[in-house]
């Protein structure tokens, strides 16, 4: 496995910028997700990574090696395609091999790695099928397994799963953590389902019209989003902007939501010096659904109550999720499964105002 530095990089097509500055660093042993929607150049990055493009500016290195102007079979990876690219007339076995069959590998060792492969993506019993006797999930294995027996030192996935139904991709997602975990492979993969990226990666590299917008965990991504693009990107139902203002009141910082009749007034908890420089300002307040309607037992000194109106409730089972009006606002929220609430009502809920964040209202960039 290797390392992965893509330092600079730009891709234009004439007068048209695709990627601008992009800076990665992928560690060995990561899972890196490049998520944003289509046409943010993600997919562009890959095939710059892979040598199938050539870059406008920039560097990409593997470990030590720059890899700029070599052939993508000299860089030593290995790519998935979202088609699966099988060859109909070959069996499974045949497909697997046929890369190391090129390569002049012998005929043994051939047999010994599609039989190591065909064991780790459980896929034995259909070695003597071809593809057209497979099932969607199962061609992808087979895809995969063509990519295992290289022995690459970058794997790159290029949204693999987005042929596949939805139970199935669940699934593979699932089949594709567990490869990452025995191999500890380093992968680079490109989705723009933000619950593939969430659940997959170490890494994350959230992208919007060619401009690296955060890189982080997944967890970091999701609790402190760069910008409000990434706030609303990640997470499903997306996370709560609500227009604000900081006050200060008796000393101590407030966010109003609303006016007039539907104000709100919310004391903050201990929030970094930087806030100061908003109070008597307009911000963006964000919070994600889940910690509107939160359970007494969190014992935070960061709960407050406000009162709400239920517009629209949508059990999904393990929980409901609810539309309320707030200071003059709908925002959505995650309830429990068992919430004694109607649509029409008003009541009071709890609000965790330590899972706040709050953004510039004019940059749209996290206050840090």
């Amino acid at each position: 496995m290797a390392s992965l530095y893509v330092s600079n990089v730009r891709k234009a097509y004439g007068s048209t910028e695709i990627l601008r500055e992009i800076n990665i660093d992928v560690q060995d042993g990561d899972f890196l997700v490049l998520v944003g929607p289509s046409g943010c150049g993600k997919s562009t990055l890959l095939s710059l990574i892979a040598g199938l493009d050539t870059l406008s500016g920039g560097e990409i290195r593997i470990d030590d090696d720059k890899v700029n102007d070599l052939h993508p079979s000299e860089r030593d990876i290995a790519m998935v395609f979202q088609s699966y690219a099988l060859y109909p007339n070959m069996t499974v076995a045949q497909n697997i091999s046929f890369g190391l069959e090129m390569r002049k590998v012998s005929k043994v060792d051939r047999e010994k790695a599609v039989q190591d492969a065909a064991r780790l993506l459980q896929i034995e019993h259909l070695l003597d099928r071809r593809p057209a006797q497979l099932s969607g999930g199962q061609r992808q294995r087979v895809a995969m397994g063509r990519a295992l027996v290289r022995h690459p030192k970058i794997f790159l996935f290029d949204e693999p799963l987005s042929n596949l139904d939805a139970k199935l991709r669940v699934d593979m997602r699932t089949e594709i953590k567990k490869l990452h975990q025995r191999l500890g492979a380093t992968i680079v993969y490109v989705t723009h389902d933000q619950i593939e990226a969430m659940t997959l990666a170490t890494r994350i590299a959230v992208m919007k019209g060619g401009i690296l917008q955060q890189l982080g965990t997944p967890a970091e991504v999701y609790n402190t989003p760069a910008n409000t693009f990434v706030a609303t990107f990640m997470g499903s139902p997306s996370m709560n902007l609500i227009p604000a203002r900081i006050e200060l009141k008796n000393g101590s910082l407030n966010l109003q939501v609303g006016s007039g009749g539907t104000a709100v007034d919310l004391a903050l908890p201990p929030q970094s010096a930087s806030v100061d420089r908003y109070i008597g300002k307009s911000v963006i307040a964000g919070l994600r659904p889940e910690a509107i309607g939160v359970e007494n037992e969190r014992a935070t000194s960061a709960l407050r109550t406000v009162p709400v109106k239920i517009n629209v409730l949508e059990p999904t089972g393990p929980d409901t999720l609810a539309v309320l009006e707030f200071g003059g606002m709908e925002v959505s929220a995650r309830l429990g499964a068992d919430m004694p609430h109607q649509p029409g009502e008003r009541c009071e809920l709890l609000v965790d105002l330590s899972k706040l964040v709050l953004f510039d209202a004019e940059t749209e960039a996290r206050i840090h």
